[in-house]
């Protein structure tokens, strides 16, 4: 990296993509501002530099449709500094509507400029005609002219293109100067840390050698039991105790030299671990800037006013975790706006502000990443909860009654459960919480609801500070170590023996006020290990969102900072198992999944309880529509596939490629596996072969959906197992849809 950080490594395109990066960041965020407050002299002031910048950058790089729209851009603001007009809603869509073009422009490859121009030259001439009549406070987009940005991901489909690159094999991350200098100065430092322990080898030689000497003596002295040999037994015995005294001053010099050593190593290495990880953090308004622009635009969809309010941006956070909550944080704000937010009509009756706040919010907690969602809505609507749960067969009236509101509310979290009775494209399919579970549960972290009917509601959000480093706590099992994530463990307790109770064969003992059941560490990992019986027992104490218990384990070893290793894939997933890691001593040890765990405690100690009932229900609402799963390296071609088959009801997921795909399929059921052909790490037709192979997968119908149309190459896909073959232009009329119809049937069982 070069002194000023990096500069001189990057092309001019790729400083360009980096302005315009920042740039249509901050034109997003002030003008969502200036919309509520239309003469801020600030915000037009900062609009018009951006757009400056935007233009210019463009023009060194010689990105024309850019130039033009950022200079309409400028018009604009300079205009509206000038007092000659004043920006509403429908101008601040066309001035969103251009952001996001300069933005489409700049994704593109710098050798595809022209074309990308040419194909889109009715849309830029349509946008930058738009942009033209602001000036005259007449803005008018035909019906044919673009729609607004797509509200399911912050920034639509651009930021997920860029994520996916990120994901391949040239990521980078980029490191500001001052940390890269920080970073370079405890890595010499190190460097010359480890040159020292030669000290040490020769310290430990010179040793060595005295206690050669010693031996030597020793030898004389045993050898001298004959008459007349006292004064050589003499001289050994004061010779042997002379090498003794000095082993022992040579070894107190080394021992306290080496713990100064080891002192300053660890400080060295802790300082440098803190500067490596901060350089993966990123403040928390990073990753969740397009949010406000997406809660605006949903909201104007709906005929709502609702204003996003980002509280703790600056919240550092492992870029990795930041790049996978975006998801579920999509969901849960397209879910408040959508679910919570009442019309403005409702919220005036009941005496609430006419514009719905909603608020997102990060902060650190006890070594955890708390992030919450909270809007002043209608609340969650719990006997319509309840109705619904009855009416699709999933819980019995008499066990709901013996529900309390918590619980009730895990039943959201159900995947395709939906309170609505009507789909759109919004909502009422049922999706969007299921992803949230299923997206903290993979990051290792929890998520919960609070809801007052009439006020509100409230998701908070537990996760790991960093995906590469863990707490964990230590234990022995069968005499083997073994991790339990700390973020996931509500005690840790030490009980005498004698006061356990038992209830039809079962352990229990009394924490907070209720019966806790026990069960052996052993006995859940399936080792031939009976209960320990000794007079004090050693318990973890882990729930999930329905249950708690304490697993007896042989001993607690320590809590450490664990370097976390995925497993191999082609194990799939390992029951009760998440990852693995390393000891100091470098010896492996497994972390446990504690939902797995728990789950498989249900198993063992449940003969019913609401643990089951949520699992029955759970199930039941898996099987009620077909899966598919779309394996497409394509990001566009993937978007299209998913969006043609979840409108038409199925559940769909996706994978970027071939060897993502496989994970999959071995992890999950699925009724269809929707596949590409060229493909990176394992390619479409590898796949099937792969499914073909497998007892449990041979039978799952697989479609390729590939460019190649040629007959040979239907031939081959046939061949590998495929039950059908289509190109990727059937995705302009009905034969992809019945194909899937066909293989599988309705989306409905």
């Amino acid at each position: 990296m070069s002194p000023r950080g990096g500069i001189g490594d990057f092309s001019m395109f790729e400083l360009f993509r980096m302005e315009v990066e920042a740039q249509t960041s901050a034109l997003s965020q002030d003008l969502l501002e200036l919309e509520k407050d239309a003469g801020s002299v600030q915000r037009l002031e900062s609009l018009m530099r951006a757009a400056h910048s935007v233009k210019g950058a463009a023009r060194m790089v010689g990105v024309d449709a850019v130039v033009d729209i950022a200079h309409q851009m400028e018009e604009v603001f300079v205009a509206a500094q000038r007092g000659e007009l004043s920006l509403n809603s429908d101008h601040i869509d066309v001035l969103l509507r251009a952001t996001d073009t300069i933005v489409d422009a700049a994704a593109v490859d710098e050798a595809a400029q022209s074309q990308w121009r040419q194909d889109r030259q009715s849309e830029l001439k349509e946008l930058l005609d738009a942009l033209g009549r602001i000036r005259s406070e007449r803005p008018r987009l035909s019906a044919d002219a673009a729609p607004l940005p797509a509200v399911e991901v912050p920034g639509g489909e651009r930021s997920t293109a860029v994520t996916e690159a990120d994901r391949g094999a040239g990521r980078t991350l980029r490191v500001d100067a001052d940390r890269m200098s920080k970073i370079l100065g405890m890595s010499g430092e190190m460097l010359v840390e480890s040159r020292g322990l030669g000290h040490y080898t020769g310290a430990l030689y010179a040793i060595k050698r005295r206690q050669d000497e010693l031996m030597s003596t020793l030898e004389r002295w045993r050898d001298s039991d004959e008459p007349g040999q006292e004064g050589l037994r003499l001289d050994c015995q004061r010779m042997a105790f002379q090498r003794l005294d000095e082993i022992r001053r040579l070894l107190m010099e080394q021992i306290s030299s080496l713990d100064e050593f080891d002192r300053r190593n660890g400080n060295l290495t802790s300082k440098l671990y803190h500067e490596v990880a901060g350089s993966r953090m990123r403040p928390f308004m990073e990753g969740v800037a397009g949010f406000s622009r997406m809660v605006r635009d949903l909201g104007r969809r709906l005929n709502k006013e609702v204003a996003l309010e980002i509280r703790g941006g600056e919240t550092p956070v492992d870029r990795d975790v930041l790049e996978k909550i975006k998801a579920p944080l999509n969901h849960l704000l397209r879910n408040a706006v959508d679910h919570g937010i009442e019309p403005v009509e409702q919220r005036a009756a009941g005496n609430k502000s006419r514009c719905a706040n909603v608020v997102l919010s990060a902060s650190h907690g006890g070594g955890l990443l708390k992030i919450t969602v909270a809007d002043d809505g209608a609340g969650i609507d719990l006997q319509r909860l309840r109705q619904r749960l009855v009416e699709k067969g999933l819980v019995e009236t008499d066990m709901l009654n013996q529900m309390s509101e918590d619980e009730l509310l895990e039943f959201l979290f159900l995947p395709d459960f939906s309170t609505r009775d009507e789909v759109t494209d919004i909502s009422g399919r049922g999706v969007g919480l299921d992803v949230v579970r299923n997206m903290v549960r993979e990051l290792g972290g929890t998520v919960s609801i609070t809801s007052e009917r009439g006020k509100g509601a409230t998701f908070r959000l537990q996760l790991p500070l960093s995906l590469s480093v863990v707490s964990a706590l230590l234990v022995e099992v069968g005499a083997e170590a073994y991790a339990f994530p700390l973020s996931r463990v509500d005690r840790i307790l030490r009980v005498r023996s004698d006061s356990l109770m038992r209830l039809e064969g079962r352990q229990y003992v009394q924490f907070e006020g209720r019966n806790m059941g026990l069960i052996s560490a052993a006995q859940v990992l399936g080792f031939d290990a009976p209960m320990i019986y000794d007079d004090e027992l050693t318990i973890v104490v882990v729930s999930d969102r329905l249950d708690r218990y304490g697993v007896v384990v042989d001993r607690f070893i320590g809590q450490r900072q664990l370097s976390i290793q995925a497993l191999d894939a082609r194990l799939g997933k390992v029951q009760d198992v998440s990852s693995s890691a390393l000891m100091e001593d470098g010896t492996p040890l497994l972390v446990l999944d504690v939902d797995d765990m728990v789950r498989s405690i249900n198993h063992l100690v449940h003969g019913g309880g609401l643990g089951n009932v949520y699992q029955h229900a759970e199930e039941r609402t898996r099987q009620a529509r077909k899966r598919v799963l779309v394996v497409e390296d394509s990001l566009t071609v993937r978007e299209v596939e998913r969006e043609l088959l979840t409108s038409n009801g199925y559940l769909v997921e996706t994978a970027v490629d071939g060897m993502d795909g496989w994970n999959a399929v071995r992890s999950s059921h699925y009724d269809l596996v929707i596949t590409d052909v060229d493909m990176p790490r394992m390619d479409g037709i590898e796949l099937v072969q792969a499914m073909r192979q497998d007892l449990h997968l041979r039978s799952v119908p697989v479609m390729i959906v590939s460019y190649k149309d040629r007959s040979e190459d239907r031939r081959r896909g046939l061949e590998a197992g495929a039950d059908y073959y289509l190109t990727k232009g059937s995705f302009h009329d009905d034969t992809l849809l019945e194909a899937v119809v066909d293989l599988i049937g309705e989306a409905a069982k």
